[in-house]
């Protein structure tokens, strides 16, 4: 993936002008100007590309095996380190390093629900984070209703200070600096899904269950978060997918005037004159459509890049990330795929042909998944595992890969953390190994 930040290429005659310039390949049909760029966006970039004909100031950007250029800024403060030694646009993953703007100030502490064995854990850390470092701390306010916190009367004096926020309600992705996750993969997970635009880097404390995206011990916690604070730390990026989702609207037309329902409750998200619903999400792990109670077979149709490749016959398809491919994936017999690598996977799950095997497309294709015109059922799509839906005929699923990446801290690298992972938690190629043959003594 191209972690570089690249450069407009601008004339004088245009610098002082207020030109919008537009790159759907990353906001679709949204457009910024040189003058207000858009927060979360790396104020320098390339498009590699020239003037449109016919046009003096729109933009249009070459599609690259690549994907999208990832934004390299992670949330208010935080920034990819540049490399000056970068060479073919691809920088060595080894010299991805966090850096900061300015000083952090902010931090979102994510905590597994319903875990007592984390509550101790959560409060030295956020003891640690306000009376040590006089730092904001953001809590999701389910955590703080758990009786143990609410309880603890020595506990008050810092709860006190928390900034409290509700999932799905409140918009936080501008105010927080960094994210700490203490839990397992699902923790991590769930933190993702909160930013559906750039991601502040995220430092995840393996206090769950399996922890393959959690290198973090926390015995050693204030050193380590310190080195963070400090900007001393480094970085895998996770591509992330981008997904939309269009239903067609087929409920009772209670829809009135002005897009007000009966009930009072604007549609937002309804496009009024298609009569279609419009979802969209951004995905860390992988996309699973599968059959959901049915009994028969799904049916659905893969498309890239408009071009129908395969009609998917079994229990389902799963498309994921290269950081989901040692998820749902691997257990369905996909490779496992290094995080760093651009790509997408696409996994059969039970494939009714024996010759349907797992195959990986280049990051930054689209791909488009629809219920074939004879499928005997519909079809379920779920997220991440979460917002799990039903999808009928007409409904169409796009995938591709997302400007936004997770920028997860490494506790080494990116290379040894994610084999270290492999051998801990998947035990990957574990065995017993052979005697060697004795040696016999010449004489």
């Amino acid at each position: 993936m191209e972690a570089e930040q690249e450069n407009f290429c601008i004339s004088k005659d245009d610098e002082s002008a207020e030109s919008a310039f537009h790159c759907s390949a990353c906001h679709d049909d949204d457009e910024w100007s040189c003058a207000n760029p858009i927060r979360g966006r790396a104020k320098t970039r390339s498009l590699s590309a020239s003037p449109a004909l016919g046009s003096t100031k729109e933009f249009r950007r070459t599609r690259s095996l690549h994907g999208p250029c990832p934004v390299t800024t992670f949330g208010p403060k935080a920034c990819m380190l540049q490399n000056p030694k970068t060479i073919m646009h691809i920088q060595d993953p080894a010299s991805q390093r966090l850096t900061w703007n300015k000083p952090p100030k902010s931090v979102l502490v994510i905590k597994k629900i319903r875990d007592a064995s984390l509550l101790q854990p959560f409060k030295e850390l956020c003891v640690y984070l306000t009376e040590e470092n006089n730092m904001i701390v953001y809590v999701e306010k389910k955590v703080l209703e758990d009786p143990a916190i609410v309880n603890d009367d020595n506990f008050g004096p810092v709860k006190k200070k928390f900034c409290t926020f509700r999932e799905d309600y409140d918009d936080i992705s501008n105010q927080i600096d960094f994210i700490i996750c203490l839990g397992g993969d699902g923790t991590l997970l769930y933190a993702s899904s909160l930013f559906q635009g750039s991601v502040p880097p995220v430092m995840a404390f393996h206090l769950g269950s399996l922890g393959f995206l959690t290198p973090f011990n926390f015995e050693n916690f204030q050193s380590q978060v310190t080195q963070v604070i400090e900007g001393n730390a480094a970085l895998v990026l996770r591509s992330r997918l981008k997904v939309k989702v269009v239903k067609e609207h087929r409920e009772k037309k209670t829809l009135i005037q002005n897009g007000i329902e009966e009930n009072g409750v604007i549609s937002t998200s309804l496009e009024m004159e298609m009569g279609k619903q419009i979802m969209q999400y951004q995905v860390l792990n992988e996309v699973v459509v599968d059959r959901g109670p049915s009994s028969y077979l799904s049916n659905v149709d893969v498309f890239l890049n408009g071009h129908l490749i395969t009609t998917v016959q079994g229990d389902g398809v799963i498309v994921s990330t290269p950081t989901g491919s040692t998820a749902y994936a691997a257990a369905a017999g996909a490779s496992m795929i290094h995080p760093n690598v651009p790509a997408i996977m696409i996994t059969p799950i039970c494939p009714h042909s024996l010759s349907f095997r797992p195959i990986v497309v280049p990051a930054g294709v689209e791909l488009k998944i629809m219920l074939s015109p004879d499928a005997r059922n519909t079809a379920w799509v779920s997220f991440d595992g979460r917002k799990r839906q039903e999808v009928c005929h007409g409904d169409s699923i796009s995938i591709t890969t997302s400007c936004y990446p997770l920028p997860s801290i490494c506790f080494r690298d990116p290379v040894s953390d994610w084999f270290e992972s492999l051998a801990e938690c998947l035990h990957w190629n574990v065995r017993k190994k052979q005697n060697h043959f004795a040696v016999e003594e010449e004489f």
